[in-house]
């Protein structure tokens, strides 16, 4: 069998289940349903999400699992044990769930929410097995550097699902988007390395070339940066039910003007990009692709800021600055010096 083949089609696999998680997880803030599902990794202590209010109300007569969740006088209630009720509310089987105050049910939100973790779950199971193969190449082959990749990959999907757990216990810790963010940045750059190092396609061009390269890859991570800033800013005002999405991008503030006038860097620096590389005595294929990437996002971005943020643009907002660092993270993979 060709493990290294294996290897590419498993990573290949993992790096486009990873942007599903990305989307997922985008929608989930653009529909405000991040706290759909109030524990971790059940919802509402329910392996199969709840569809209607009556299953989390007390009901007499009913059988409750341990950690089976309620609604109770606006709080959360979690059964102590397994159990069926009698006619009347016994608090004595419930305690009161305390680690936040979140006590909302809907079900939109719910669905939306559990549908994300699936996604999580379900994208752990392809960089798992690419794992096993590196291992088997790695013991084949003595080729550690997929071994050590991959487990790179592994490590921080565990890290992301612990990091899920406390932002949900912490009912949206701030700084989190970020973080999580910074997180699925560098799966995608490590599986992406997977994919080229494994394939071992190389293209040569200049020192300078990838230098370019690699600064305008760090502005475009500062300009992802400043909009996960942005939409921190947007989830307080949601959060706090301060204002109307028509008033949001005059409330944002400071961060909405220094992400907007980034912009105008990332347009210069892939204008730099594009002609740099036509200028170069070899090519690297950034023309068509980076520069219209830029366009579309600053194109999309103006969108956000004259229809009052519609929700259908901030996912493609989010896929775009992603893919736009993929594909600039690929060419200074492939440029050899």
């Amino acid at each position: 069998m060709n493990w290294m083949k294996v290897l590419r089609r498993l990573a290949r696999v993992s790096i486009v289940s990873v942007f599903l998680i990305i989307l997922a997880g985008s929608v989930v803030r653009m529909t405000g349903s991040g706290m759909g599902c109030p524990d971790w990794p059940k919802c509402f202590g329910l392996a199969i999400p709840p569809t209607e209010v009556d299953q989390v109300l007390w009901s007499p007569n009913t059988s409750y699992a341990s950690g089976q969740m309620i609604l109770h006088k606006e709080a959360l209630w979690k059964a102590t044990e397994k159990f069926t009720s009698g006619e009347t509310l016994d608090l004595s089987h419930w305690e009161k769930y305390t680690k936040h105050d979140y006590a909302i049910f809907n079900a939109f939100h719910t669905w939306v929410e559990f549908i994300n973790r699936l996604i999580g779950a379900l994208s752990g199971i392809p960089i798992f097995f690419l794992f096993v193969v590196s291992m088997i190449i790695g013991f084949k082959e003595k080729k550690w550097l997929y071994a050590l990749l991959c487990f790179g990959s592994l490590f921080m999907m565990g890290f992301e699902a612990w990091l899920g757990k406390l932002v949900v216990d912490g009912n949206l810790i701030p700084g989190s988007i970020t973080i999580h963010m910074l997180g699925a940045i560098i799966i995608v750059f490590l599986l992406g390395a997977i994919i080229r190092k494994s394939q071992d396609v190389r293209i040569q061009t200049s020192k300078r070339t990838k230098a370019v390269l690699t600064i305008f890859l760090v502005l475009a991570l500062i300009q992802l940066l400043f909009g996960t800033q942005v939409r921190e800013e947007i989830d307080y005002l949601l959060k706090e039910g301060m204002l109307p999405r028509g008033e949001w991008v005059e409330s944002i503030g400071t961060w909405f003007l220094i992400h907007r006038s980034f912009s105008w860097i990332m347009l210069a620096g892939a204008a730099l990009l594009v002609a740099w590389d036509q200028r170069s005595e070899f090519k690297l294929g950034l023309t068509s692709r980076v520069g219209v990437l830029v366009l579309l996002q600053v194109m999309v971005g103006v969108g956000l800021a004259w229809f009052e943020i519609p929700p259908y643009l901030q996912p493609t907002h989010l896929v775009g600055s992603i893919l736009l660092l993929a594909l600039v993270w690929d060419r200074i993979l492939i440029a050899k010096t």
